[in-house]
């Protein structure tokens, strides 16, 4: 890893077609300016970390998914809550 300290205005070449300004410094953050051809796609780690994440979690099945989408198209009717248990009698 190249590590490099640049102060606003100030730029890097990646190749011959990127390149990056460093545009503005604020407290932890700082704010970068890209500049590359159409075809180099460009994405911040952690939309993509959540993207995936959302796209496992949504591939995984629960078990009672088929039963849901059954009944919501009204192929079978729904399941009846359990019925609920009389409260205990008083010990005589």
């Amino acid at each position: 890893m190249l590590v490099l300290t640049r102060k606003p205005g100030e730029r890097i070449l990646i190749g011959d077609n990127i390149v990056v300004t460093i545009l503005d410094s604020r407290g932890d953050g700082v704010r970068i300016g890209i500049d590359a051809p159409r075809g180099i796609t460009i994405q911040r780690e952690e939309v993509l970390k959540a993207v995936a994440d959302a796209n496992i979690a949504a591939a995984e099945a629960r078990p009672d998914d088929a039963e849901r989408i059954k009944a919501a198209l009204g192929i079978v009717p729904p399941a009846a809550p359990p019925a609920a248990t009389p409260p205990a009698q008083p010990a005589k």
